[in-house]
């Protein structure tokens, strides 16, 4: 298949990619990361001016209507810069609620998320060893709401942000409710993940929640695969940019009176880099295409979406042990940029599950046969 960008996907990509060049330098991302929030507030709000914000969103939402793809190119650009800014799970909740929100959900969320007014994030993790789509958090009836109980991991960026897009379980199946962040019965500890994000458990008890569509009726899945491609994509800018730094070091970096980058070992290396990070476009690629083309049937596209991110994890980790090691001494320097770049491989491989669940996960799809071929 031909996954070359279109037009207004390269305008994406260029736009993107001037903005976080001249916003998310090696510089400037040090200094957020010491920062309390650890966010770039301001590289934030630029994104929100230039519509990046609201690429995917539709345009009665003030967004550009663009759609999932245009999302992976933005995450994608971002990823190769390490950019602290909490693209992916503002996102994917504004996602879920273009498609399965009332329409009280979208008129008053909606153009916020589209213009950075407004920020999301998702809380889809838990303790222990488990499937995302099948939640042990419980969601009790009150009258025409909901009351949230139990325990989420890792919620990413939940400082700052209005409300959480929480997974649960209720009598009628796993769904997505709404929780404000600070509502009666939300508790937080925070905590700095692998990535140096500044994420945090929460502790649900009987918190009010609104629900975004009906529990039981797929939107919770559909959110986990959206998830799972926009991770996908940042893991392939993470790698990119990685990778340009091996570049960079390799050519300059002489030895026995030769650049680093001519010697026969070194090249092999990152020609099995190119082949991991092109093997991951495609499969990311595929599982857009994947997902756009079986809106509603859930099955048809788990399969594309398990692949793009098993190879995100595994082949994504993999590439970034290599750059690494390319460093030889100084990689292992934690302020050195290729560094982060390792750290938030790390964070992306085992988010929603690592490369071992998605396999377990991928081979339940194929044995129920319900995968295309």
């Amino acid at each position: 298949m031909d996954f070359t960008l279109d037009d207004e996907l390269e305008a994406v990509r260029e736009l993107a990619n001037k903005i976080f060049t001249g916003r998310a330098g090696t510089d400037r991302v040090r200094y957020i990361e010491s920062t309390p929030s650890g966010l770039d507030e301001e590289l934030w709000a630029e994104l929100g001016r230039t519509g990046l914000l609201g690429i995917a969103l539709p345009e009665e939402a003030g967004g550009a209507g663009l759609g999932l793809g245009a999302l992976c190119v933005l995450l994608e650009e971002q990823g190769r810069f390490v950019a602290p800014v909490p693209l992916w799970p503002a996102a994917v909740a504004a996602f879920a609620i273009i498609g399965d929100g009332t329409a009280e959900q979208r008129e008053s969320l909606l153009p916020g998320a589209a213009d950075g007014s407004i920020r999301l994030t998702v809380a889809l993790e838990e303790f222990g060893s488990h499937d995302p789509a099948e939640p042990r958090t419980v969601a009790g009836r009150d009258g025409d709401a909901w009351r949230l109980s139990g325990v989420k991991a890792a919620v990413p960026s939940p400082f700052g942000a209005a409300h959480l897009l929480v997974s649960a379980t209720a009598d009628t199946g796993p769904g997505l409710f709404l929780v404000a962040a600070e509502a009666e019965g939300v508790g937080w500890d925070p905590v700095e993940t692998t990535g140096h994000d500044r994420g945090g458990n929460l502790t649900l008890t009987a918190a009010p929640a609104t629900a975004v569509g009906v529990p039981g009726d797929g939107a919770l899945l559909r959110t986990v695969h959206r998830a799972a491609v926009a991770l996908a994509a940042v893991q392939l800018g993470v790698v990119q940019g990685a990778l340009h730094h091996a570049v960079t070091y390799l050519s300059g970096r002489r030895q026995f009176g030769r650049p680093l980058a001519t010697f026969q070992a070194v090249q092999h290396q990152l020609a099995d880099c190119y082949i991991d990070i092109d093997a991951m476009r495609v499969c990311l690629w595929q599982a857009v295409t994947a997902l756009d083309a079986e809106a509603g049937e859930q099955d048809a596209a788990a399969a594309a979406v398990l692949v793009a991110k098993w190879w995100a994890g595994d082949a994504g980790l993999t590439v970034a042990h290599r750059v690494q090691h390319l460093h030889g001494g100084i990689g292992v320097d934690v302020d050195y940029p290729v560094h982060r770049h390792f750290l938030w491989a790390r964070q992306i491989s085992g988010t929603l599950g690592g490369p071992s669940a998605d396999l377990a996960r991928l081979g339940a799809v194929l044995a129920s046969g319900t995968a295309a071929p």
